[in-house]
Order: C-alpha cells, then structure tokens, then sequence
C-alpha cells in the first residue's frame, strides 16, 4: 500500500534519513511517472549530507530505476564517491528491469568482489540477452565462484535459466541433476527452459518429479501441453486439470494457461465449455480464447468473443459503442500496454482476410490504441512483400532511418526478396546485418531455398549452428524449398537430420511429414507417400483441414474441399464444371503431381483438382450468372501450382480480378491473365 506510505511521508515536517529511505521505497513500488515526480521533488530538497548515506543513495537510485529514469539513477551513481555493493545492486538490477543487460554486465566488470546478489543479477543480466556471448560469460563465471555460492538456491535457479535462455540445454540439465536439495523454483526454471527451447515433453518428465506443484508449476505443464498440440498432451492436460486443486483454479493466469492448453491440443470445444462456466473473465482469459478460436480457424468466433467481452455492462447492439466501451474499461482497469485484445481482434480480422470486414471494425478501434506501434506493425507490417511489391520494400528500407532499423524490419525486408526471389539484395542486406537473429536467419535460408540454393542455404545452417543449437523452422524452410522442386532425395534427407535433431517436437514433425509424403506423391512415388500417411494416421496425428472463405452479399461463406454443406452446393458444383470446360477448351490440362493421394475408383484428376476450397469458392461467385469485377478468398493453406494456373485463366476468361491470400502471401489474378507473384511462389 506504498500511496498509503506517501500520504504518511507527507504529514512528516522534518523526515530524517529512516523515513526518506522508505519514501523512496514506496516511490519504487509504485513505479509510475507520478511516482517518479516525487521522487525527483523530494530528493532535490533533502540536505546533501543525507545523500552521503550508502543506504538512502541506493534506495533512492532503485527507486529512479523502478521509475523508469536510468538517465538520473547512472548521474547519481557515477558521482558518487563511495560506491557500495547494494548501490552496485540497485543499478544492476535497475538496468536489467528497463532491459538494459549490457549495461548491467558491464558494470558487473568493475565490481572486485562480487556477493551472491551480484552474481545473481548478472547470470538475470546474461538470461535477458541469451546469445552465445553471455552464455561464454555465464559458463566462466560459474566455474570461479565459490564453491558455497552453488549451495544457494538462488544463485543455482538464476544459473539454470541463464543456461536455459543462452540456448545451453545440456549444461542446465546436468546442473540440475547435481542439485540433491531442488525447490520449486528450481524444477519451475527447468521447466521453463525446456519450454522456451522446444522441449516440451522434458518439461512435462520434469513436472512429472515434482510430488506438491504449486501454482506456477501447473501453469507451465499447462504451457508444455500447449505447445506439444498432440493427443498425448490433451489427454495429459485432461488428466492433471481433473485432479488439481479446485482453488488453484480461481488464479487467472492458471485457469488461461489450462484453456491455451485445450485450444492449442485442437480441443476448442471443452475449452469453450469451461471458459462459459468459468465466473473468471479477464481480459488474459478473453484473449486466450480469441487465440484459441483463430488457431482453430474459428476466426468468426473470436470476433463474437471480442463483441460480447462485459456483455453484462454493455448491451448497446451497435459494434462502434462496443468497441469505445470496452476502451473505458480497459483505460479504467488496466494500463496503456495492455493491448492485447485489439491485437487478437486485428489477427481474427486477417484469418478472415476480406478487406470489407476489417475495414469497418478498424476504423472504430480508438486512437487511443491506435497510436501504440504493435497496433500500427499488425495493421500494416509486412504489405509490400505480401503484395509482391518487393522493390517498393527494398526501397523504403534503404529509405528508412538506422535507428529505425530492428529485426522485425529486417525479417520484413528479406521476406518481400524471398517471395520475388531477388536473392542478390537479399545476401547483400543479410551480410550487412551485425546481429543475425535466428529468425533472421531462416528468412534469408528461405529466401535461397525458394531460389534452390541449397548448398549455401545449408551453409547458413551449418554457420549457425557453430555458435547455436539447431532450430526447427530453418529446416522446415529448406524443407519446403526442396518440395517446390519436388527433389524426393533432399527432402528425406533434409526430414531426417529434423527427426534427428528435433525428436521431443512431434506435433511440428507432423506439417514436415505432410510436406515429405507430398513431395513423394508430386514425384509418383505413391507407395511411400501412402507409408508416411499411414504412419501418421496411426500416430493420432491430424493433418490441417484446408479452408477457403469469401464474401458474397455481405455473408461470409466458408468452403473445404469437396465440400456438400453449402444449401447451395448443386448450383456451385454445376457452375465449377462450367468453369472446368471453358478451361478445357481453353487448351487447359490437369496437372495430377498436385494430387498427394491415390485416386478412388469414382474420382478423376478433374473432379480432385476441381473439388479443392478455392475453386469452390470461386464458383460460387459466378452463379446465377453474377459477373463480379473482383472477388477476394482467403485460404489457409499454401495455394497449389495447378490451382494458381487455373486462377490466372479464370480471371481473364471471366474478365474479373482474383484476390487469394494464402498461407504465404497475396496472389493478385489480374484480367491479362498474370499473377502479382509472378508465379514465384
């Protein structure tokens, strides 16, 4: 209650050093701007002499940290004199709370004898970095500490989440096995650490050791399940959710990781169902579900979430007063970060992907929200290169301040390159980056895989992984380079080092064991396209349904492939072989390598192809004799090639443009018959 603290500090005449200390300490739990004009004020009118006290000096720069003002806190520190251990601390720990890292490493160095506080924070300092350097610096420091500081729990859960953050799974592992007295914190840093680097199921085996989990542990099984998505993990979320203590499930967080854990696991239906009987609404808990829903390509169901957040306070039936509403209460109970909400609105928006539907509901998102920079980077990041306009992002980047410049921007960048295949700007842009992050990095692997430099783009990885441990979406991107060329041999080998190197990430195994059985199929090689479905069926694992939605008359409609549900399914069908005859005669011919599967004895290369989601959509904007100027389909899978050629000739045949966004990118179909890609997809 640190206002309640103030109130009393202001009722004090002449404070002495005592209570302007713990001034201080309730300016640094409140943390605000408000706070931190205090702190400034009274600080400034305090006599000189009490600022000469080690104590009241560190309190007053850990409250100027907690405050945001690092500028002052680093003045008050570097003139001091006497500089202290707890000031030492006070800025260490000051600059690693406002992520400064670096700077709390670096005055680490100056210390002589370091207590186990210090240490502490620096392995905190080395974990917020997490690169090969701080993990050289966390590893040599371990090894010369005395041998009673790796007695301090502590000293060892800070450790194991250094080594956890730095990528080094390995050594935290064999820490932990060395440590006979574990708490909870311990097993709770292990868990996490396995967690962040894709070991989920070790996450689980460490859970599993654990005889009273609190709250936290239960969370992060929770979140182990979550990222695993497989059967086996729903199954596990089921089993320890029906035998956790009923209390624990009044905390938030827990009861939003349990319903991540559902939702991710494909479970959308009981999440549902214990979200409704939950009295437990916050916004965490709303946005899981949005999540939830857009994972489960239910985006329509996250936008009803989102209308119907405090129904209970707003009953107004226009979406506009909803949205400004639910702006005064998050202005009201929550802090301008918490944004969250717009952001799963904005992502449900996009699954959807018809400009109309965005168009409106954004405009009504208050500017309030609109001004922060995540909001602004969802509505727009990224457009040049979707929209194939690689050159125009080439340019803005080269246009663009260095300041500006983070790694969201460079990943942008080589991505619009990667989807023109402009591979000589991209390798030039990439050798010109000082720090490669791994994302970073498998957008220039993918860049040279859609080009077929595969050699180089194995280079990359092997460049990598000299200072890093494998990553699974640099190899998923070679993966998909080799499917484009429908190379069989390089893609088993490219799927084995994943089994190899990946074996705990089943769930992922799964998208690169479609892509390798697709691979086969493309090549005729259906017998071992067959085997590897087979293997996954018995596994229990599920493919992605394929989905494609459109708009007509201010409706939403959604297709699979050869899908009967539509009341109007006789009518889209006829006009679908309509459709498939002016093809015919067009001087079309079915390209089968697209098919991944054998044919049933009722089925032809024609009514396959002719069945998929997008041609069914498609369709349905042409019946009754509708001559539409545009039609815009969202799909949410990667467009075949025997589709995307059908689409450019739709497009001219009917005279109309054809907007497909697909997992990818956005395909533009104009009347002449071309592709905004340039069919480089």
């Amino acid at each position: 209650m640190a206002s309640k603290a103030i109130n009393i500090f202001n009722q004090i005449k002449d404070p002495n050093e005592v209570i302007v200390n713990l001034f201080f300490n309730a300016c640094a739990q409140i943390g605000t701007e408000e706070a931190l004009n205090l702190i400034i004020k009274v600080s400034s009118n305090i006599p000189q002499a009490f600022l000469s006290d080690s104590n009241l000096l560190s309190s007053l720069i850990d409250a100027l940290m907690k405050c945001g003002n690092t500028v002052y806190a680093q003045s008050l520190f570097e003139t001091s004199t006497m500089k202290t251990l707890s000031m030492y601390t006070a800025m260490m720990k000051g600059f690693i709370i406002n992520n400064m890292a670096d700077k709390a490493i670096k005055l680490f160095d100056d210390i002589k004898n370091p207590n186990e506080v210090t240490i502490n924070l620096l392995f905190n300092a080395c974990a917020q970095l997490g690169t090969a350097k701080e993990l050289s610096l966390v590893k040599n420091v371990s090894s010369n500490i005395p041998k009673t500081f790796h007695q301090n729990p502590f000293i060892q859960t800070s450790l194991i989440d250094a080594l956890m953050k730095c990528g080094d799974t390995l050594a935290a592992q064999s820490l932990f096995d060395t440590i006979k007295a574990r708490n909870l914190f311990i097993y709770g840093a292990m868990m996490k650490g396995f967690i962040i680097n894709n070991m989920a199921s070790k996450a689980i085996n460490i859970f599993n050791q654990v005889k009273n989990p609190d709250r936290v542990l239960y969370l992060l099984f929770f979140n182990a399940c979550a990222q695993m998505g497989t059967e086996e993990a729903l199954n596990l979320t089921k089993k320890v959710s029906s035998n956790i203590p009923q209390v624990f499930l009044s905390d938030p967080n827990l009861l939003s990781s349990l319903l991540d854990a559902l939702a991710m696991c494909s479970d959308i239906k009981t999440a549902q169902s214990l979200f409704e009987r939950s009295k437990i609404h916050t916004l965490s808990i709303y946005s899981v579900m949005m999540k939830g829903f857009i994972v489960n390509d239910m985006a329509r169901k996250a936008i009803d979430i989102f209308n119907n957040i405090h129904k209970d306070e707003f009953q107004r039936e226009n979406n506009q007063d909803k949205i400004l509403n639910l702006s005064n209460k998050m202005k009201n109970e929550f802090s301008r970060s918490d944004i969250t909400i717009y952001l799963c609105l904005i992502k449900a928006l996009t699954d959807i992907g018809i400009f109309s539907i965005p168009q409106s509901m954004v405009q009504q998102i208050p500017s309030y929200y609109l001004s922060d920079y995540r909001i602004q980077n969802s509505l727009i990041i990224n457009s040049y290169g979707l929209n194939g306009m690689s050159m125009q992002a080439v340019e803005l980047f080269r246009k663009m301040p260095k300041e500006f410049i983070d790694e969201s921007t460079y990943v942008c960048v080589l991505n619009a390159c990667s989807h023109s295949g402009l591979v000589a700007i991209a390798r030039s842009i990439f050798n010109n980056i000082s720090i490669k992050t791994d994302i970073i990095y498998t957008t220039m692997i993918d860049c040279l895989s859609r080009a077929a430099i595969f050699d180089e783009a194995q280079q990359l990885i092997d460049q990598f992984e000299h200072h890093h441990m494998p990553v699974w979406s640099m190899y998923m991107a070679l993966l998909s380079g080799a499917r484009n060329e429908k190379n069989a041999n390089l893609s088993q080998n490219i799927f084995d080092r994943m089994k190899k190197h990946f074996p705990e990430l089943k769930s992922s195994l799964v998208s690169a064991s479609i892509l390798l059985s697709n691979v086969y199929a493309s090549t005729g090689d259906h017998e071992k396209a067959s085997n590897i479905r087979m293997e996954l069926e018995k596994s229990g694992a599920k493919k992605k349904v394929g989905l494609s939605i459109t708009e007509i008359d201010g409706k939403i409609l959604q297709f699979r492939a050869h899908d009967q549900s539509h009341h109007r399914s006789t009518d889209i069908y006829i006009e679908a072989d309509r459709i498939s005859q002016e093809l015919i005669e067009y001087g079309y011919k079915y390209d089968s390598s697209w098919i991944t599967r054998p044919l049933q004895p009722d089925e032809t290369i024609e009514s396959v192809l002719c069945g998929h989601s997008e041609r069914l959509a498609i369709a349905a904007h042409f019946i009754d004799n509708r001559k539409p100027k545009i039609i815009q389909i969202t799909k949410n899978l990667r467009i075949c090639g025997d589709c995307h050629r059908v689409t450019k000739i739709i497009a001219a045949l009917r005279q109309c443009e054809i907007v497909v966004r697909d997992a990818n990118r956005i395909h533009h179909f104009y009347t002449n018959g071309q592709c905004s890609c340039n069919d480089y997809f």
